[in-house]
């Protein structure tokens, strides 16, 4: 069971997550509209995860990533996961890029996948485990954006499959499963994939880490 501080603008919809989240076991310790509202419920009930809309009043831009960065700063370890109802890619790029310092884990989902009980609670779950997972369809996009440069044309077809599940957080275990094929095929990929990109191997969140940098890098040039 995780405690958590939830936000969400929407009434009908932050009343659904309050919902769905508490009928799977877990605590909402605190359920608020704003940004300035999350920073506070989480200085006061300093809960295990916090998951939050990106856009929130009062101008409906970024106010709860930025919320979420600040708080980041104050608590390194504190898991978010940050709901999105676009694919934007900036947005996945400035989370990573000033929440990613600390040791808690990140998460970055399009509002759809809360559609899919299983697989958000399974986000919710590897977040607060410490790791980062990325909604697949922005990894996605990025790797369209980058379709003919020369680097990720290295890749083959299931080096990009084994990429996009490596983004959602998902162990060598729970990859090989999704792909029918033995762990020792998921390491070999994913260390095709390093060597290609010419990234350094490392394990848990800098291993997703390094990915997403080398292609949000890629697509800036």
């Amino acid at each position: 069971m995780f405690r958590i501080v939830l936000a969400e603008d929407s009434v009908l919809l932050r009343a659904g997550l309050v919902e769905l989240l508490t009928s799977g076991g877990h605590e909402v310790v605190a359920a608020v509209g704003d940004a300035e509202a999350l920073v506070s419920a989480v200085d006061e009930h300093r809960p295990d995860v916090v998951v939050t809309d990106v856009r929130m009043p009062p101008g409906h831009h970024d106010e709860g990533l930025r919320a979420v960065v600040a708080l980041r700063r104050r608590y390194p370890s504190l898991p978010v996961l940050v709901l999105s109802q676009y694919v934007a890619t900036v947005y996945a790029t400035q989370l990573l890029g000033g929440g990613g310092s600390g040791t808690g884990g990140l998460g970055y989902l399009l509002k759809d996948r809360v559609s899919d009980v299983s697989e958000f609670m399974g986000a919710l779950a590897r977040v607060a485990d410490g790791r980062t997972v990325i909604d697949p369809e922005v990894v996605r996009v990025l790797l369209v954006q980058q379709a003919q440069a020369e680097t990720l044309g290295r890749l083959t077809s299931r080096e990009q499959v084994v990429l996009v599940l490596m983004a959602q957080g998902l162990n060598n275990q729970a990859m090989a499963q999704r792909l029918t094929i033995t762990e020792s095929s998921v390491v070999k990929h994913a260390g095709n994939i390093f060597m290609k990109l010419d990234l350094d191997p490392t394990d848990g969140n800098r291993r997703v880490l390094a990915v997403l940098a080398h292609l949000r890098g890629t697509s800036a040039k």
